[in-house]
């Protein structure tokens, strides 16, 4: 058996062999109960090592624990301030006493990096003693939560966000994500050490996952990710999008009755029966198949409140005739040069504006791709920038917003397949929610079972449905008409999604439908409701006009008459 191998499941060796046991040895004592155990038992072989995924397991304490340290793996794409490691020093009885009341003993302190100390908190204004829980990968401290008397939390400013205890988890072919440091000690004092803490909570609106970003590395090799966050609705919301980005077939749930969280119910009903939890967690609900239980919630709150509004893109007007979920498609039509990526750009920047939504775009058209990074950038900064402008905090700042937001998948050949492939990957690294393919015959589905245009066309639309759905994101399709022709006034017609080619299937099958037109004459663009699917969601036939601005690249809504308070949509 070969033991002194330089990595592990792809994590690079940091400290071989740590505790000194062994070598090679696949049984011997343990490092962590052996000490303390009775002179007669001190040398017993209570614990088996497996030198190969780097784990021991002790049969007297029920504990497991790493046989290596690692370096950390996967390079942060920022520079971030780092804070200075700590020098470990006794914890103040207080500390531990504290603690010891939350059934958390000093043994689990020291072992996850606790410490105490003051730090200067700004929800008070002064200098507190404060606990401090260090965020370690590998052997660089990356961050530092601070907690003082008050339940006043901060992170270190400017630090990097990671999962707390991250490298507890290699090796282990499962993990458990809990959400506070607390859970994750009381989950280590149960006996279960490979249980990481999300940085900053749950929140009920937007859950940043930048945290899951940076760490995305750590999960590749997981069978088993067991998802122990609150049962209030943050907590809930937190675990729908951590399903969504590490995949409902590697996912399972753990509730805790009638308590918050793993600390409090370590509290009321003790070890044995918090490690009982964890191991009864259920996986996440089959895919494809639902019952009453699984969507109780969204039964209940239809009942309540009624339909849900759908996302919108901030522009009033148009807001007022559209908005949409996830989980659905658009197909957005129109004649050449009409403006139908530039408003598709419009509507993506509002997503992420509204609700922090990031993108991904297939667009071989929107080539080069610092040009539509350009136009991306335009329509934020709201203005062109200058060459005075490069390097400034505002470039920083709007060109990070792009470069955290929008992603371009650029490749030599395009195939629905693979960008499909790629829109999956980018879900869980870093956590899109909108999907642009611009346009549709650019991106060719190359597995298609027919070459009949409506088949192809039924069977390319049915790929995107299934997409949107299963990664919950919202899929916009560019599609070019078929041949326009000019009306008896000149002008070219205004297509409609029958003009597209395999039209009757594009009609049919999307979710949404919007027409991009653009009069020359008038110098003004108009955006048509060709189709919505759910009436709450907006209006049919419904158009809402703008002006283009050319420095930005902005869209503006049309002054829109006043309208009569009683005279509301159907939606509204």
């Amino acid at each position: 058996m070969q033991v002194n191998n330089t990595e592990i499941n792809g994590f690079l060796i940091d400290q071989f062999n740590q505790h000194g046991l062994e070598v090679g040895a696949t049984q011997g004592i343990c490092p962590l109960c052996s000490h303390s155990r009775k002179p007669e038992h001190k040398k017993a072989k209570c614990s088996s090592y497996d030198w190969e995924r780097g784990l021991g397991t002790c049969h007297n304490c029920d504990k497991s624990y790493q046989i290596h340290t690692y370096q950390r793996k996967g390079a942060s794409e920022k520079v971030y301030a780092r804070p200075d490691d700590p020098t470990i020093k006794p914890l103040h009885k207080k500390v531990v006493d504290w603690f010891a009341s939350r059934e958390i003993s000093e043994t689990t302190l020291r072992a996850l990096g606790v410490d105490y100390g003051p730090e200067y908190m700004p929800q008070t204004g002064k200098k507190e003693n404060v606990i401090k829980f260090n965020y370690y990968m590998g052997d660089q401290l990356i961050n530092v939560k601070y907690r003082d008397g008050r339940k006043n939390f901060k992170l270190y400013k400017g630090g990097e966000k990671v999962f707390y205890n991250i490298n507890s988890i290699v090796g282990y072919k499962e993990c458990i994500i809990v959400e506070g440091e607390m859970d994750a000690l009381s989950l280590y004092e149960a006996g279960i050490h490979n249980a990481i803490s999300v940085p900053n909570g749950a929140t009920l609106n937007t859950n940043n996952l930048d945290y899951l970003d940076n760490c995305i590395d750590y999960f590749e090799d997981k069978e088993k990710i067991i998802l122990a966050v609150d049962q209030d609705e943050p907590g809930q919301a937190l675990q729908r999008e951590l399903v969504r980005r590490l995949g409902a077939e590697v996912c399972y749930i753990v509730t805790f009755d009638d308590c918050k969280d793993a600390n409090e119910y370590l509290i009321k009903y003790g070890d044995t029966a918090l490690i009982q939890k964890i191991l009864k967690a259920k996986p996440v609900p089959l895919e494809n198949v639902t019952t009453f239980n699984d969507i109780e919630d969204d039964v209940s709150d239809f009942v309540k409140n009624g339909f849900k509004p759908g996302f919108q893109i901030g522009l009033e007007n148009f807001d007022r005739i559209f908005s949409t979920y996830t989980g659905q498609f658009i197909s957005v039509t129109g004649i050449p040069s009409g403006g139908k990526s530039d408003f598709v750009d419009q509507m993506v920047v509002g997503y992420n504006r509204n609700y922090q939504w990031k993108t991904a775009f297939a667009s071989p058209e929107n080539q080069p791709t610092y040009l539509h990074a350009h136009k991306l950038m335009r329509k934020l900064w709201q203005d062109m920038p200058r060459k005075d402008d490069i390097g400034s905090d505002k470039w920083k700042r709007i060109g990070a917003k792009v470069n955290d937001n929008f992603f371009f998948i650029d490749m030599e050949r395009y195939s629905l397949e693979a960008v499909l492939r790629k829109g999956a990957e980018l879900v869980k690294r870093k956590g899109i929610k909108c999907l642009v393919i611009d346009p549709y015959n650019k991106v060719r589905d190359a597995n298609a079972g027919s070459a009949d245009v409506n088949v192809y066309t039924l069977e390319y639309l049915t790929k995107l449905e299934v997409f949107a759905k299963k990664y919950d994101v919202l899929v916009i399709v560019v599609a070019h008409p078929t041949k326009m022709y000019k009306g008896t006034d000149g002008k070219i017609e205004e297509p409609n999604m029958y003009n597209i080619k395999g039209g009757g299937e594009w009609y049919d099958a999307s979710y949404h439908g919007l027409l991009v037109h653009r009069d020359y004459e008038k110098k003004t663009v108009k955006v048509k409701v060709l189709k919505v699917k759910f009436q709450n969601l907006g209006d049919n036939g419904a158009e809402a006009h703008f002006t283009w601005e050319p420095n930005s690249g902005s869209f503006i809504p049309e002054v829109m008459p006043t309208m009569d308070p009683a005279d509301k949509l159907p939606w509204e």
